[in-house]
């Protein structure tokens, strides 16, 4: 089993950049596909940007396609998001996921496991 601890979360004015970080521990996550949702109040979760087990494909949603990255690093056990010139409607919890598979899924339920996630807050 795979634990997920995302960090980097915070207050950001609108415009600014913050870099999400999610650590994996337990046996190795290098062959799972990862993704990063997030849930505002009264909202479902919802999908931001997938990555595959060797980092060679990504997807994102359209709302932050130009703006957030991906990434992985293998080697650290690390998923990261960068997300830059951000706005008030990106404030939300993010959560980072696993699951093993070919194809990168958005649908938060075809994810196995999860982080608690980290709040961004992002001030106008």
């Amino acid at each position: 089993q795979v634990q997920l601890v995302e960090s980097g979360g915070g207050l950001v004015q609108a415009g600014g950049s913050l870099r999400l970080s999610c650590a994996a521990s337990g046996r190795t996550f290098s062959s799972d596909n990862m993704g990063w949702f997030r849930q505002a109040p009264g909202k479902e979760r919802e999908f931001v940007a997938a990555i595959s087990w060797s980092g060679s494909r990504t997807v994102y949603t359209d709302s932050v396609k130009g703006r957030f990255t991906i990434s992985r690093d293998n080697a650290k056990n690390t998923v990261y998001l960068q997300m830059n010139s951000v706005k008030p409607e990106d404030t939300a919890v993010y959560y980072c996921a696993g699951e093993r598979g070919v194809v990168l899924h958005t649908r938060p339920q075809r994810y196995d496991y999860w982080g608690q996630g980290t709040q961004v807050t992002v001030s106008s």
